[in-house]
């Protein structure tokens, strides 16, 4: 991402800097970030992180207004770290900026608290408006990715019957809307590869959805997780 002319973010007058955090690993994509937002008039950019933990070290010491964090980040994902920034500083801004796109990735970066995801290789403007959305309190998805997030947002099938969900089965399901995969799900819950999939298999019955990204919609929307 290089530098432009910067579009103003609106910010109302009076207001102080929008201070902001970046959390990327790459070395070029975190100088080119750098670049284009410290030559914005109303942004001051407060620290950088390399990963995941040092993001959340970084955000807890400095709380920022908002965090630019990616998702691949070494030993804490952005999605993780996103997560237990929410937690303990729920008014601090998170906008995704990352290359994932599959739609898994994308509701578990919501489900985290993510007010904002945007595509890198996008233009400066298009971060600068997620984070215009992201500071007044809306929810920015990139073009690119807003159709899966809105065709797998339909409203749940009425048959969906949540109530017959196992506790174990929550937990498998509270993991899966997290992003986890099935042999990462099985490691945290010291569970089998095979009785994990089983597991997924009946919560997807039981919930009337055809794949992961659907159940971990329809556990959203319930309020399960």
């Amino acid at each position: 991402m290089s530098p432009e002319t910067p579009s103003p973010i609106n910010l109302p007058a009076g207001s102080p800097l929008l201070r902001v955090l970046i959390v990327e690993d790459d070395p070029m994509m975190q100088l080119g970030l750098e670049q284009s937002l410290a030559a914005h008039p109303q942004i001051e950019l407060v620290g950088q992180a390399e990963d995941g933990y040092l993001g959340v070290e970084a955000a807890l010491k400095l709380k920022p207004d908002l965090v630019v964090m990616d998702i691949g980040l070494p030993r804490l994902d952005g999605i993780a770290a996103t997560q237990r920034i929410k937690k303990e500083l729920p008014s601090v801004r998170v906008v995704m900026l990352t290359s994932h796109t599959t739609e898994t990735e994308i509701i578990a970066a919501l489900s985290s608290g993510a007010d904002a995801y945007c595509i890198k290789g996008a233009s400066v403007d298009r971060l600068l408006a997620a984070i215009a959305a992201a500071t007044e309190g809306a929810t920015y998805l990139d073009p690119q990715i807003a159709r899966k997030v809105i065709d797998h947002l339909k409203p749940p099938s009425p048959t969906g019957n949540v109530a017959n969900l196992s506790q174990r089965e929550l937990e498998v399901l509270k993991l899966m809307v997290e992003g986890y995969s099935n042999p990462e799900i099985a490691e945290a819950l010291y569970l089998s590869p095979n009785t994990v999939k089983t597991h997924v298999r009946g919560i997807m019955n039981k919930l009337s959805v055809d794949d992961r990204v659907q159940a971990a919609v329809v556990a959203l929307r319930s309020g399960l997780v």
